[in-house]
């Protein structure tokens, strides 16, 4: 069999290509002529350089596969138009293309987002029928992509999966955590801890797969999460439990920091490059639960995760620690 995956060079989907490897497709992996192919140049793959905006690549690329596996898109941006641009225009001409050559294929499989949905109000999980209230540009621009794949599940047979905060090795969100964390600082916005559902990168990648191989999933959308949701202190615990470190929690006022944001969103505006902290993230950052349900994945093709916290954030920290990350 073979798949055309996008975002095969990011964290993910450089994860989920090594994966697919492994269990004998032939992977072709559409990446842009400038990115950075370090996580997947000793693979077995296919390289088709294009992007999301050119329709005569995409199809090049498309040509021949049984699979799409579109991972690829903008987590970080200083605009709405470029989310949009990323995620929705991007997911759009995809799927454009294949309708438009009339390409057969087996399962198009897209990587939406929690931020999609939104926060939960409660320790009570966001499942697939939650209400979608996105907060932010990134969210929105990831439902218009989430609910514009829905729109042709009759005429290409899609799967959405739907991942929370992911970790893992080759990660450079959550790794900005683990920095302040091995200074002895865990930091808690406006004094409060915050709930989330986390999944590490390997159990997402073969939930992703199990989705995909299964004739059960075909229109369906499925989030892929832990069971269990964690308090960022507890994950704060086991990282220093992990260096033999100890650390003191420190309340960071939210005005503050939404200050700090501000003015780094001024300079990504005029030099046009994304920023690590913006009001946005912050908005995200202020919710007290990001917590959502699997049970429907468990369900309908078998997935749980294998990975529990503190095995994930030992393999995690030995890779930072090993690449001179942390």
């Amino acid at each position: 069999m073979k798949v055309l995956l996008t975002g095969a060079n990011g964290f993910i989907g450089s994860f989920l290509a090594q994966k697919l490897v492994e269990k004998k497709y032939e992977v072709r992996c559409l990446v842009r002529s400038s990115s950075n192919l370090r996580w997947i140049a000793d693979l077995n793959t296919e390289i088709a350089y294009g992007n999301l905006s050119d329709k005569k690549s995409l199809k090049n690329a498309i040509k021949g596969v049984d699979y799409i596996f579109h991972l690829a898109g903008v987590t970080k941006a200083p605009d709405n138009r470029l989310y949009n641009k990323g995620n929705f225009e991007g997911t759009k001409n995809l799927i454009d293309t294949i309708i438009e050559n009339g390409f057969r294929l087996k399962r198009f499989i897209f990587s939406s987002s929690q931020a999609a949905y939104g926060p939960s109000a409660s320790f009570e999980p966001v499942n697939e029928e939650n209400q979608r209230n996105p907060l932010t540009d990134y969210g929105r621009s990831k439902l218009k992509a989430h609910e514009y794949v829905e729109s042709v599940k009759n005429k290409i047979p899609v799967t959405i999966v739907i991942p929370p905060a992911v970790y893992g090795p080759r990660d450079t969100d959550v790794l900005e955590f683990f920095k302040t964390v091995k200074i002895g600082i865990i930091p808690q916005l406006d004094g409060k801890d915050k709930y989330a559902s986390i999944i590490h990168v390997s159990d997402l990648t073969d939930g992703i797969i199990m989705a995909a191989e299964s004739s059960g999933t075909i229109g369906g959308s499925y989030f892929l999460a832990n069971p269990k949701p964690v308090a960022w202190s507890e994950i704060a615990r086991v990282i220093l439990d992990q260096l033999g470190k100890r650390a003191i929690r420190v309340n960071i006022p939210f005005p503050i920091v939404n200050g700090f944001a501000t003015v780094t969103e001024m300079y990504s505006k005029l030099t046009q490059k994304p920023n690590i902290i913006s009001r946005q993230k912050l908005l995200e950052m202020k919710q007290d639960f990001w917590i959502c349900s699997s049970q429907k994945a468990k369900k309908d093709f078998g997935f749980e995760s294998k990975i529990d916290l503190e095995e994930g954030i030992k393999d995690t920290l030995a890779w930072y620690v090993t690449n001179n990350w942390l």
